[in-house]
């Protein structure tokens, strides 16, 4: 009888097990799901500007806008080649003279068409003409010129694209200098945190103890809530930077990078200035310079003819499309010359040669904004460099100040607040360090930038340029 009572709960229990496993994994899935909707990645700086370089919404904007430019050679380069068109053509009408030409292009001619009446006063008439046509420039200046222009806005393109892919490089390394120097933030303030956690359990044994007042733990307490709320924004903003550089890299991952340094490069000013000079945005403008100046040449070459030959094969039906009762065809040469157009490439001529003067200013302004800029990152660089042994100075300063103060607190000899302002001061210093470190580091990688070196300097060029041939 307790086999059968056990036979008969077994079914049961399994149900129920089977129920309860269903259940918790139906409340396993959305949680994996919200899981996966923060992924996060971890790579290394290099791999980040890689992957940037590739996978950036801009570079690939910017990419393409490269590829129709160059597609623009190949327009300019349409008005040099031959054109050739077919056309069908239907006609009725009674007018004598089409009439008359219609049923000679057909070949139908006969005596009884020259009657008078009949060329007078003809019946309508129908005619099917095809054509196919075709014509070759010979001389045509504008169309040379014109090819040269695209050739030369092409590259200046190109040109645009490589300082893309470096302005990208350095919001990369930039961000991610952000995430390293938001991590180091945080640890601080976890270093903080640890610090007022102490100063309470100090401040709560001697209340404990009778040696200090109850004031004093409310004090600790409240800075210690203080220090975790400063925790957790710091928390914040490295998931901010995880995030933002997830968003250079066009995805919505979080991606967080190596604590290793960005290894970059000090040389003197010159060498910096020196690279500038072949920097792509200027070598950019110095080609539309160039163009602005072609455009004058262009302008001119409206006076100039445009000689070409041309011919034609016609075939003419009165019945049907296509048909050919008639067959003819023509040869010719053509020379188009305008002779007065209303002083219009006289002005074209003259705006011309204000927009070339206008791109050689442009230029020069750009040349010597470019030597600015270098000159103040160069001065930036030895700003931080400087302020970075300061800074551990007085951090060193703070952190003995603090020691001596938590010591005497201990002993009796000073009050709770005394001790708080020091860790406050102790604080101030360890994120005044983090800081001065990072703005050493975006300082390099500015002046890295602004000489157009940056993607040498980190040594990935030919790397990347590999990784982008890849379908």
């Amino acid at each position: 009888m307790q086999s059968q009572v056990l036979f008969l709960f077994r079914p049961k229990i399994t149900i129920s097990l089977l129920m309860t496993g269903l259940f918790l994994f139906m409340l396993l899935i959305p949680s994996a799901r919200a899981q996966g909707q923060f992924q996060e990645r971890r790579m290394t700086v290099i791999e980040a500007v890689q992957t940037a370089l590739v996978e950036n919404h801009e570079i690939k904007a910017l990419h393409n806008a490269t590829q129709a430019q160059e597609k623009d050679i190949g327009i300019a380069r349409s008005y040099l080649l031959p054109r050739i068109s077919f056309e069908e053509r239907y006609l009725r009408t009674n007018n004598p003279v089409y009439a008359f030409m219609s049923r000679l292009n057909q070949e139908r001619i006969v005596a009884q068409d020259f009657n008078p009446v009949i060329l007078n006063s003809p019946d309508a008439i129908n005619d099917f003409q095809a054509s196919l046509t075709l014509e070759q420039p010979l001389f045509a200046k504008k169309a040379y010129i014109g090819l040269g222009m695209s050739k030369m806005e092409a590259k200046a393109k190109g040109e645009e694209l490589t300082r893309k892919r470096e302005d990208i490089a350095f919001q990369v390394v930039k961000a991610c200098l952000m995430l390293s120097s938001a991590k180091e933030y945080a640890r601080a303030v976890e270093q903080g945190v640890g610090d007022v956690r102490e100063h309470k359990r100090v401040a709560d044994l001697r209340y404990k103890n009778g040696l200090g007042q109850y004031a004093d733990t409310l004090r600790a307490a409240t800075a210690f809530m203080e220090a975790r709320q400063k925790k957790n924004i710091a928390d914040k903003y490295v998931n901010l930077a995880k995030r933002g550089l997830g968003l250079l890299l066009a995805t919505t991952e979080s991606i967080d990078v190596d604590d290793s340094a960005i290894d970059l490069p000090v040389n003197d000013l010159t060498t910096y200035v020196k690279a500038a000079e072949s920097r792509s945005d200027l070598r950019a403008a110095q080609l539309r310079g160039e163009n602005a100046e072609q455009n004058i040449k262009m302008a001119e070459a409206a006076y100039f003819p445009n000689i070409g030959v041309g011919g034609t094969y016609q075939l003419n039906d009165h019945n049907q499309p296509f048909g050919f009762e008639g067959k003819s065809w023509q040869v010719m040469a053509f020379l188009r010359w305008d002779l007065f157009d209303g002083t219009k490439r006289e002005y074209e001529r003259a705006k011309a040669k204000h927009l070339a003067l206008q791109a050689q200013e442009q230029v020069s302004a750009m040349k010597k904004g470019v030597s600015y800029r270098i000159y103040e990152a160069y001065m930036n660089v030895d700003e931080t460099r400087k302020n970075i042994e300061l800074t551990r100075e007085a951090l060193k300063t703070a952190e003995e100040g603090t020691r001596l103060f938590k010591v005497r607190y201990e002993n009796g000899f000073s009050p709770l607040a005394d001790l708080l302002n020091v860790q406050s001061s102790l604080e101030q210093a360890r994120a005044g360090l983090v800081e001065r470190e990072n703005a050493y580091k975006v300082a390099l990688a500015t002046l890295s930038f602004e000489s157009g070196t940056i993607l040498n300097d980190l040594k990935i060029d030919k790397e990347n340029s590999k990784m982008e041939k890849k379908p």
